[in-house]
């Protein structure tokens, strides 16, 4: 028992004493946070688009509905546009009813269908929203601009983050008296995120113009180096 109390006292010392320890023993450094921003033109954009049918009866809204968006996807098709980018984004078929009346009484139905279209080609995103407005579409959604692939430009505003918190480092370093030494740890500050900025992309007129914009990529990493005295 008392082999046991003494070989609990010295685990419970050394635990307390390894937070010490381990404090004393991390050489002096000095800590910065880099940062760099690209601006990346977009390369792909989503066009949300759909149509809307009024009728008496659900199946004759359904019915109408489908055939309008079945002149939409043939359009898109004659467009060239992949059937692989064009996916159902919303499927709706609802009652109307008559305003200020009680009970409520159905007065007709709603259908509604609307598609989300991937063009991997900026360039075409006015030329298909005129196919669609020609095809009939009655809803037309949120375009938004992406850049395919993002994380590949992202290492490049993660290298320049890296050589701002080598020069920022540098100087604290410099105005110190000491000298940097090998870098002790690196990180990323959370994810990066994509900002967008607006920029009207030139467009004929018989067209609809359209905003291509570009992508602001940006990049925080966090920094140590070992510090040596200068001798």
């Amino acid at each position: 028992m008392k082999y046991r109390t003494l070989l609990a006292v010295i685990t419970a010392s050394a635990l307390l004493a390894t937070p010490a320890l381990a404090e004393t023993d991390f050489p002096p450094a000095i800590s910065v946070t880099g940062e760099a921003t690209i601006s990346v033109p977009p390369d792909q954009a989503q066009i949300e688009a759909g149509a809307t049918s009024d009728a008496r009866t659900a199946r004759e809204a359904s019915d109408a509905n489908n055939a309008a968006m079945g002149r939409l996807l043939s359009a898109l098709k004659a467009a060239n546009i992949d059937e692989k980018d064009i996916q159902t984004s919303r499927l709706s078929l609802q009652p109307q009813y008559a305003p200020n009346h009680t009970p409520p009484t159905v007065t007709g139905y709603r259908a509604s269908n609307h598609v989300t279209v991937l063009l991997r080609d900026i360039t075409k995103v006015a030329s298909t929203i005129d196919v669609l407005v020609g095809a009939g579409a009655t809803d037309l959604g949120g375009i938004s601009f992406t850049v395919s692939q993002a994380s590949k430009r992202l290492d490049e505003a993660r290298a320049q983050a890296i050589t701002d918190a080598r020069r920022k480092a540098e100087i604290y370093a410099r105005t110190a008296g000491v000298t940097l030494g090998a870098p002790l740890r690196i990180s990323e500050e959370g994810a990066p995120v994509p900002m967008f900025r607006a920029r009207m992309a030139a467009a004929p007129m018989a067209t609809t113009p359209v905003a291509s914009g570009e992508e602001t990529l940006s990049v925080t990493v966090n920094a140590s180096w070992a510090i040596k005295q200068e001798k």
